[in-house]
């Protein structure tokens, strides 16, 4: 009994990621792993940097890579309705490249060597951000 339920919840979430994202996609795929390296490498910077883990900022890292994910299933919503997929695809290879570009500076917290010009294209965000 327990492996009938089992299966027909893997079923039922399949379901829902089929009809919320179309066909699996290989740029998914990166994003969803770039997201979990960057938590991860998020983390390790702050431990390297003499900071406590927080939960609360922890929990807020999360709810925005999930917030990423429902902004790519109304991307693939328009694309339906378009009848393509440039949108949800423009909008995952946006994502991916905003958390290689976190990643990227994380590492550069943690201590490992970047290159100058690396160095000079994160600060230039630093600063648009600011």
């Amino acid at each position: 009994m327990k492996d009938a339920s089992t299966g027909s919840l893997v079923a039922i979430i399949g379901s829902m990621i089929g009809f919320a994202f179309g066909a699996w996609h290989q740029s998914l795929t990166l994003l969803l792993v770039c997201m979990a390296v960057d938590y991860i490498s998020g983390m390790a910077a702050s431990l390297r940097e003499g900071r406590r883990l927080s939960s609360l900022v922890g929990w807020w890292g999360l709810a925005r890579k999930g917030l990423t994910l429902l902004v790519i299933l109304i991307a693939h919503r328009i694309d339906e309705l378009m009848g393509g997929n440039a949108v949800m695809t423009a909008t995952i290879f946006f994502y991916t490249g905003n958390e290689l570009l976190s990643i990227t500076e994380n590492y550069g917290r943690v201590g490992l060597p970047l290159p100058g010009r690396i160095k000079a294209f994160i600060e230039i965000f630093r600063k648009k951000d600011s």
